[in-house]
């Protein structure tokens, strides 16, 4: 599996993405990777495994 990048110097997670991830049920925290936590927090694409975990908890905002 390739490893991915560094993130840029300095650059720091959403804290509101931090926050949401904190707010995730125990269960649901212990199935997220590593890659996985890292797309979310940093604003990058999701995996299609996180979706999947999170499906129960993300909105969708192109739903008008």
């Amino acid at each position: 599996m390739p490893r991915k990048a560094p993130l840029p110097k300095g650059q720091k997670p959403d804290p509101e993405r931090v926050e949401a991830l904190r707010s995730l049920p125990l269960e649901i925290k212990q199935q997220i990777t590593g890659e996985e936590a890292r797309a979310f927090l940093y604003n990058e694409p999701l995996p299609d495994s996180l979706i999947e975990k999170l499906k129960d908890y993300l909105v969708d905002d192109e739903a008008g």
